[in-house]
């Protein structure tokens, strides 16, 4: 396969052509090679490395974990066991599934206040029928201003 310019290779990861540019100044992308009118030259391996990355945010790694594990992966040689895809994905799920059940814990109060009737939020702060979390931190603060 021959080398892709700037917008072939975004449209092929379905990306923006900016997009391109700012992995390579996070590291995420190795610098292409230029034509001689210029163009950016871009060898095959690079939509690979592209959709590698767009994966790995999908699947919650920030960009700075990414370049990690891109890192990662191109010093095969000098990996460790414990700096490993295994130990980084084990560690997202953790941190992913706790976010799962804080926003199942905010589904709830939503579900608690719409039951309730809720309509107007600064009144129904006011009061002691409130299910919204917040209530019971006013109520707290109150205690202890007394």
């Amino acid at each position: 396969m021959s080398p892709l310019r700037s917008g072939e290779l975004a449209e092929a990861a379905g990306v923006n052509p900016q997009t391109l540019r700012y992995y390579e100044r996070r590291g995420l992308l190795a610098e292409p090679t230029r034509s001689p009118g210029g163009h950016r030259l871009y060898p095959p391996e690079a939509l690979t490395t592209l959709r590698v990355i767009k994966i790995a945010q999908r699947l919650g790694f920030t960009l700075a974990e990414v370049a990690d594990l891109v890192d990662l992966g191109t010093h095969r040689h000098s990996r460790r066991a414990d700096a490993g895809l295994q130990r980084r994905a084990s560690a997202k799920l953790i941190e992913i599934e706790a976010k799962i059940a804080d926003l199942q814990v905010v589904a709830a109060s939503l579900r608690t206040a719409l039951d309730a009737g809720c309509d107007d939020l600064a009144a129904c702060a006011t009061t002691d029928r409130c299910p919204l979390p917040f209530a019971d931190l006013d109520r707290r603060a109150s205690s202890r201003t007394a």
